[in-house]
């Protein structure tokens, strides 16, 4: 699996996560869930991503989301 796809992975899964938790918890988790998802914008339009840093510090290879 390449950097792009865990990325990918991960944001979806924590948006579900937090949507589910926003449900059986509490409202709040809605802003969390902003937080991923602006975070995936500024991303693209800057190409700076935290996970992707540490992912690729960790050695695993970068690859195309979308080919």
């Amino acid at each position: 699996m390449t950097i792009d796809r865990i990325v990918l992975a991960f944001a979806g899964s924590m948006i579900l996560i937090s949507l589910l938790f926003s449900q059986l918890h509490s409202m709040y988790w809605l802003w969390f869930t902003a937080f991923v998802g602006a975070n995936l914008l500024q991303s693209s339009f800057t190409g700076f991503c935290p996970l992707a840093k540490i992912l690729k510090l960790l050695g695993i290879q970068p690859g195309q989301a979308f080919r």
